[in-house]
């Protein structure tokens, strides 16, 4: 098993990453008004997230309006909805598995038991991790097309919220914490037994045995 300071640290990560994934689930900053028009000088922005749209006034008034329907929604955000949401539920339930596989606590008496549980943990935190870069990539690739594209009226355009750096940086976070978190469940190295000696000791040789009832006498 892994030592205690390495599962601390793979918490922290997981902690810090989880709290990343729901802020991008929150917050609806992952696409934002382009100001690539002649007039850049613009009385209102545009911010799109998963739950609503937001109109933030050159004044700092901000009024946000939730999506009327799921339908209005672009592909790449209708999935996003899902996987961040599973991102999170994911990330939660393998930090409460962590604490149990853990060497710093005592939930599992079983020792042999910790490491699997560390493992399956370790696991649920890489699958939270990439189910969190894998929407924010593709809101990314969406507007980053979009915006070099020239059909697409320059009104319309979008440009990379502060969601999509922060899902990035969040996913990665997790993927940290789901790495260290299998690496310190696999075995540790064992103890050297130590072996009773092989060596016997070796008998005795045997009596040379003489013959002592004649005797012959040489000429």
């Amino acid at each position: 098993m892994g030592s205690s300071g390495v599962q601390m640290v793979c918490v922290a990560l997981g902690v810090l990453g989880m709290i990343g994934v729901i802020v991008c689930c929150a917050v609806p900053r992952w696409k934002v008004s382009s100001f690539t028009g002649s007039n850049i000088i613009v009385a209102q922005s545009t911010q799109d997230g998963l739950w609503m749209s937001c109109v933030v006034q050159s004044t700092g008034q901000q009024q946000c309006k939730s999506y009327d329907s799921l339908l209005v929604l672009a592909s790449d955000l209708q999935a996003a909805r899902a996987m961040t949401i599973v991102s999170i539920i994911c990330s939660c339930f393998s930090l409460l598995i962590v604490f149990f596989g853990a060497d710093f606590t005592t939930c599992v008496q079983n020792e042999d038991a910790k490491p699997k549980i560390s493992l399956v943990a370790g696991i649920g935190l890489l699958l939270a991790g990439l189910l969190a870069i894998i929407p924010v990539s593709w809101s990314a690739h969406i507007v980053v097309r979009d915006f070099n594209n020239q059909l697409v009226p320059a009104s319309q355009k979008r440009e990379l919220g502060a969601c999509i750096f922060v899902g990035w940086g969040a996913g990665v976070l997790l993927l940290l914490a789901g790495g260290c978190c299998a690496v310190s469940a696999g075995p540790s190295p064992a103890a050297p037994v130590e072996r009773p000696s092989t060596t016997a000791t070796a008998p005795p040789p045997p009596a040379r045995t003489t013959c002592r009832g004649w005797r012959r006498d040489w000429p």
